[in-house]
């Protein structure tokens, strides 16, 4: 038989130098979850002013693919959200 390489495995001093660096210049959760919240807002902003332009005689095609990427990334958040509180269910069930 002949070996087979694997390329790009990283061996433990690597991989604890890469996750201290990230830890280091992380935000924390509540930073990002605020950030990600405020551009699904002004995502679902976009989709309103496209529907506006719409009404005005816009691009019909402009006016679809804005409202599916806010529906689809508010889908997204709320499947994000579900998978939140079953971490958290899961963890208050947990006995100490």
């Amino acid at each position: 038989m002949s070996d087979i390489t694997i390329t790009g495995l990283k061996t433990g001093q690597e991989f604890s130098r890469v996750t201290a660096n990230s830890k280091d210049s992380g935000k924390g959760f509540d930073e990002v979850m605020q950030d990600a919240i405020g551009k699904i807002s002004q995502i679902q902003n976009d989709a309103d002013n496209a529907v506006k332009e719409l009404a005005s005689g816009g691009d019909v095609a402009q006016a679809i693919i804005t409202m599916e990427k806010a529906e689809m990334s508010f889908q997204l958040m709320v499947e994000i959200r579900n998978r939140l509180l079953s971490a958290y269910e899961e963890i208050m069930r947990m006995q100490v």
